[in-house]
């Protein structure tokens, strides 16, 4: 029994995408190419891998099998890939990565021209992609970093093949019309109209939780995915709004008013990546050299923000 191991490739797609389309497009072939691939591999297993009986295309028992295999001879080329990349010292290669805006700006984008300085050879694709599709994509291996969000308040949720690693705490803070007066409690705060975010996103569970904590019911006459807009309707006077530290960083001085109530919160986040199955367990080196630019990049800015917070604090007589 002879088995090509690029139709193995094809086969453990399928099974890991659940579908010959999904597989076709990960592997940027036709669907017609695919299946015409699987057809030759059982014929040269001698078994059918592929039940066509349904609708939806799935594996036979032989099947799964082989695709439990073939998983494992994937893991064993990236295993070698890893170590002749070690051996060569040479790193370059694409790396996809997947993040929301206000990263994009303020860390991605300083941190993009450091590697193009240090590993020209390293190219990197960024997504503006989050949220539970983020997560189907990095399990799919549509992307291999990605950088999420959540409200500190809520725990770690369970993510099996998934790794996450902090990287940094955005707090967030209050932003009401500069024309509106200081709120001195949430209290203030239970009867204006609200620019709420979306309610799966950080700043829109932060609202959530705040209300719940001080008993009102936020009036969310607004609700706005992006912090840019958020910001020119709170400017406008349209509304009071919770924002993270780093939306803030290019609005001008004057444009919103940042409230000094406190105990507001913040947002964790995370560099995420899929588990290596591979006997080091080390994350592919590319992955590797990204990530820890990504958290250099991170650390200068957290050190900015903290002496810009050190300039604005009131200075003793």
């Amino acid at each position: 029994m002879d088995i090509d191991p690029r139709r193995l490739r094809i086969l453990h797609e399928v099974a890991r995408r659940g579908g010959v389309m999904r597989a076709a497009e990960a592997l940027y072939l036709t669907s017609s190419a695919v299946s015409q691939q699987l057809a030759q591999l059982e014929r040269e297993v001698g078994l059918a891998l592929i039940d066509r009986s349904q609708r939806r295309v799935s594996l036979t028992p032989a099947g799964r099998v082989l695709a439990g295999y073939a998983e494992r001879v994937e893991d064993e080329l990236a295993e070698a890939r890893r170590e002749l990349t070690r051996f060569t010292e040479r790193l370059a290669g694409p790396v996809r990565i997947a993040a929301f805006a206000t990263v994009i700006h303020h860390i991605l984008v300083p941190a993009m021209r450091e590697l193009a300085d240090s590993h020209p050879k390293i190219i990197p694709s960024i997504h503006e992609v989050y949220g539970p599709p983020a997560l189907q994509e990095l399990r799919h291996g549509v992307v291999d970093v990605l950088i999420t969000e959540r409200d500190m308040s809520l725990p770690q949720p369970a993510q099996p093949s998934l790794t996450a690693r902090a990287l940094f705490v955005d707090e967030y803070r209050i932003v009401v019309p500069p024309g509106w007066p200081e709120p001195k409690g949430f209290a203030d705060l239970a009867d204006v109209p609200w620019v709420a975010s979306e309610p799966g996103k950080a700043c829109g569970q932060a609202l959530d939780r705040l209300a719940a904590l001080h008993g009102f019911e936020p009036r969310k006459v607004h609700v706005i995915g992006e912090f840019g807009p958020t910001l020119a309707l709170v400017a406008a006077g349209h509304g009071v709004a919770i924002v993270p530290t780093l939306a803030l960083l290019d609005v001008p001085e004057g444009e919103v008013r940042v409230s000094d109530l406190g105990d507001v919160g913040a947002r964790r986040i995370d560099v995420v990546t899929r588990v290596s199955r591979t006997r080091s367990g080390e994350p592919d080196p590319v992955q590797a050299i990204v990530i820890g630019i990504v958290e250099a990049a991170t650390a200068r800015l957290d050190a900015t923000l903290r002496g810009h917070l050190r300039t604005a604090e009131p200075q003793e007589s």
